[in-house]
């Protein structure tokens, strides 16, 4: 990769923080109430998945390359009127049913507000699919590297990436710290506008558990090495996710560490965010984004300490995720570019795209 570490590699916050994290208890409560009205994790039948999708439908097909992508994403509604997404793998992708069934079981215990969660799967014959509950206001890549109207607001970014380490911290206390390709295209927003992880990237793509299907720039160097996702992994694609909430577009983690090293930080910012937050707002994110990256893993955060970070950093709390995001009551987000992207989608196997207009770049290849 050709990372060094940068002389802003040191963060005031502790990874062997150990305090708990402060949550306004109505709004908990009413996360708990979402959570009880989840089913439980079931397994589906084919048919019942088969109808949800109108016979898998080309129509409700989400991937952008349809029914070429890797392993085709579609939407669903099933009897109950419940609203699902369908993964569909390519059949070789796991041959072993019962190898299948009890790694979706595993992902399918987790039920937290900051996930969208898996509800079942189906590994009937020589099908296997999973079934997640469905984010209809698009994905992080979408917002952040698409806008037309609107680009996101500070501190509606903030918000994501606590709201993303706290998925992360959740996930580990489970002991599921193992999260493959985590990148913009994998953070989903909910009806109320609320950042969300899929929890599709907590399920291995194929039973050979590669991991990294992504241009090679963006991949954490141990992997580049050993082949294998490890924890640390996890925190450094955490990382260039922080470089994409702060900068708007997908910077290589090498580019942006060395325009930290050259305290050039402006180069590292988002000029739409001018006067949304102060130096020292946007320093404290850069010196996090770069504890993440770090070519050590050992040196690099961990989740728990990523939320009592960010928790300081945050912004306009009392302000709706809605209304950040502009959403209208019974309306999708704000116009968007028509090159943005569904949530849970096969992304093109091409390099940096430029968006016309934008000055933008979209992301390179990624593989859910």
């Amino acid at each position: 990769m050709g990372c060094e570490c940068s002389k802003l590699t040191k963060c005031c916050w502790s990874s062997d923080y150990t305090g708990s994290v402060p949550e306004d208890r109505n709004e908990a409560n009413e996360e708990n109430s979402e959570l009880d009205d989840l089913p439980a994790f079931r397994e589906y039948n084919i048919e019942t998945l088969r109808m949800a999708t109108a016979g898998f439908s080309a129509e409700n097909i989400v991937s952008e390359h349809g029914e070429k992508a890797l392993n085709v994403v579609y939407k669903g509604t099933l009897e109950n009127q419940r609203r699902i997404a369908v993964k569909r793998f390519n059949k070789s992708a796991w041959p072993d049913a019962r190898q299948f069934l009890e790694e979706a079981r595993a992902v399918g215990q987790l039920r937290n507000h900051r996930l969208a969660n898996l509800l079942g799967c189906c590994g009937e014959g020589d099908e296997r699919l999973l079934v997640a509950e469905f984010m209809p206001n698009d994905t992080l890549a979408k917002h952040l590297f698409h806008w037309e109207t609107q680009p996101m607001k500070w501190a509606m970014r903030l918000r994501v990436a606590l709201h993303l380490a706290q998925a992360l911290e959740y996930c580990t206390s489970k002991g599921r710290a193992l999260y493959h390709d985590l990148n913009a295209y994998r953070i989903l927003f909910d009806d109320e506008g609320n950042p969300r992880l899929s929890c599709f990237g907590l399920m291995k793509n194929s039973r050979d558990g590669k991991g990294y299907s992504t241009n090679l720039a963006f991949t954490p160097p141990e992997y580049l090495r050993t082949g294998r996702v490890t924890p640390e992994s996890v925190i450094y694609s955490f990382g260039t996710l922080l470089v994409d909430l702060l900068s708007g577009k997908h910077i290589p983690p090498s580019h942006a560490l060395d325009l930290i090293r050259d305290r050039n930080i402006q180069m590292l910012t988002d000029s739409c965010l001018e006067g949304q937050f102060t130096n020292d707002d946007g320093t404290e994110l850069v010196q996090l984004a770069s504890q993440c990256l770090q070519y050590e893993p050992r040196d690099r955060s961990n989740p728990k300490s990523l939320v009592a970070a960010l928790i300081p950093l945050q912004k306009d709390t009392e302000v709706p995720s809605r209304e950040l995001m502009g959403i209208l009551d019974g309306a999708a987000a704000l116009p968007l570019s028509p090159l943005a992207l569904i949530p849970g989608v096969d992304q093109p196997n091409e390099g940096n795209i430029k968006l016309e207009g934008q000055g933008r770049y979209c992301f390179p290849a990624q593989r859910f």
